[in-house]
């Protein structure tokens, strides 16, 4: 638990002390989509399949905390630091290093408690490494929907 509160602490921290793009329509927007999409993919590999988990199997209240206020973070720092009008190269080596950064973190969460609080299944770093980046460029095309819908990206 006490991983998970640092990484909640700081990753939120960070990502509204350094937020330079994203206005508060786009964040309530990221966070909304964040939440909403986890918990449709996590109804399926974490509670249907068992494929990991938070904590324990069962549904608590402690593993609510991953599933609301971790990863939305996390991804208003992609966004905001995004190249968006930079070369696709540059577009792609920011998506692999983020997603070598995440595959990190979650090394990392697999750790026994209090520092880990996350196990897995039979899921492995290798489907993470797979759809992690697929997770990204989804995250990236709603925001650019969202901009769009607001005016702001030609």
């Amino acid at each position: 638990m006490i991983g998970l509160i640092a990484a909640v602490i700081s990753f939120n921290f960070i990502a509204f002390k350094t937020n330079k793009r994203l206005t508060l329509n786009q964040i309530v927007h990221i966070w909304t989509f964040t939440i909403a999409f986890q918990q449709a993919f996590d109804i399926m590999v974490e509670f249907k399949y068992h494929g990991y988990w938070y904590f324990d199997k069962a549904i608590d209240w402690k593993g609510l905390i991953p599933h609301t206020i971790l990863i939305p973070p996390v991804n208003m720092m992609f966004l905001n630091w995004y190249p968006l009008r930079k070369k696709m190269s540059k577009q792609i080596v920011y998506i692999l290093l983020w997603s070598i950064g995440i595959l990190v973190y979650e090394a990392i969460t697999l750790l026994p408690e209090p520092w880990g609080y996350f196990n897995y299944g039979w899921w492995t770093l290798w489907h993470a490494a797979v759809i992690d980046p697929i997770l990204f460029l989804i995250l990236l095309q709603y925001y650019k929907w969202i901009t769009k819908l607001e005016g702001r990206l030609s």
